[in-house]
């Protein structure tokens, strides 16, 4: 995804199918945080690779299968996408960035999406991430 110019956010356009895969992966595992990547161009999501969280601690945090992670962006790169946003889910606070999200951050530039798990269904939001700090954005459910 490009850069964004200072004050600049982005909208997310993410197509009703996704989000659904999205959503059911954290209804299945609801006690861990699940995560994936979104493969796209510019700020729309076109395709959803649901990865393995390996985190020692999957509850409070999450940590992509490193194999996984590469042949997603390696299949990305095979279809023309590139990296659109990066998703993980939170079974027991808001959808909204944690501390630990934010140290964690490793990808300017881009979209975070996070599913809050709890309460009557999955709650999901998006954030874009300039390196420094999130700053919410609209999702555009297509």
């Amino acid at each position: 995804m490009s850069s964004a110019q200072p004050g600049e956010t982005r909208a997310l356009q993410l197509p009703r199918a996704i989000r659904e895969a999205m959503l059911q992966h954290t209804r299945g595992r609801p006690d861990e945080e699940v995560c994936g990547l979104l493969g796209g161009r510019d700020a729309t999501a076109g395709r959803y690779y649901p990865v393995r969280n390996i985190a020692t601690d999957p509850r409070r945090k999450f940590l992509m299968e490193p194999g996984a992670q590469i042949a997603a962006m390696r299949a990305m790169r095979e279809r023309g996408e590139s990296l659109v946003g990066i998703f993980h889910s939170h079974p027991d606070s808001p959808a909204a960035p944690s501390a630990v999200d934010l140290a964690l951050a490793a990808y300017p530039d881009t979209i975070y999406v996070i599913a809050a798990a709890g309460g009557e269904g999955p709650d999901l939001n998006a954030y874009y991430y300039d390196g420094n700090d999130f700053v919410q954005v609209d999702i555009h459910i297509t």
